[in-house]
């Protein structure tokens, strides 16, 4: 498994240059089926997780931008992949990928199966998928379909491909109870990257932001085309 490592104190320069460079995250395209996605190019590093695990408001954290990934008002109901454009001065040097939220009890069973069908193509296939981030509820840690999601990108990780749990809402935490969860965390993807990460409180921000900068780092750079 390829080790993409962040300090336990992110050197502050590369902490900015890193968070720097996701500001520069824009709306590339939105799809419901995976032939609608742009031809695989870019690296492209998913975020994914529970329907109410924090990923729209860890992504406009991580991009400094307060609208960039909408949360639905009903959690579940976003049924489309999201990419996000990265790069300086138009340039297209990664892209960020938001899936649907897994898990709600209010999404009909048919549409489940059907993202769940779809999900699992883009994280076992998608060529261009370089890194996956997974964010849980640091309250409640990794549960049975962050588990299953675990097992199905298993083959990629164990390939390569960089791998990292996001503890969201660590600030409903005290030192200890965080403490224990990124331990626990840390066994239950069987000492792969886990981070403690608040959007409220920035903690864990820098850490994450050159962990996804360093992902990305050796893509080609590419002109965006108008979608």
């Amino acid at each position: 498994m390829t080790n993409i490592s962040f300090p336990e104190n992110a050197d502050a320069a590369a902490a900015r240059e890193a968070l720097g460079w996701l500001h520069t995250a824009r709306f590339l395209t939105t799809a419901a089926q995976l032939q609608h996605l742009p031809a695989p190019g870019v690296p492209e590093i998913a975020f994914v997780g529970r329907s109410n695990a924090g990923k729209s408001s860890a992504i406009n954290a991580l991009t400094q931008q307060t609208r960039l990934a909408f949360a639905s008002k009903t959690p579940g109901r976003t049924q489309h992949i999201n990419l996000f454009a990265l790069g300086r001065g138009g340039a297209h040097e990664a892209s960020l990928a938001d899936l649907p939220g897994y898990g709600w009890a209010a999404v009909p069973q048919a549409d489940k199966e059907r993202w769940q069908r779809v999900m699992a193509t883009y994280l076992c296939e998608r060529e261009s998928l370089a890194g996956v981030v997974l964010l849980c509820d640091a309250r409640h840690g990794l549960r049975e379909l962050d588990e299953a999601l675990l097992e199905l990108i298993a083959p990629r990780v164990e390939q390569g491909m960089p791998f990292l749990v996001l503890l969201t809402k660590a600030d409903k935490l005290n030192s200890t109870q965080q403490a224990k969860a990124l331990q626990i965390a840390r066994l239950q993807t069987a000492g792969g990257q886990a981070l403690l990460f608040s959007a409220l409180r920035r903690k864990g921000l820098n850490e994450a932001a050159l962990w996804l900068r360093r992902v990305a780092a050796g893509g080609a750079v590419v002109e965006d085309t108008p979608q």
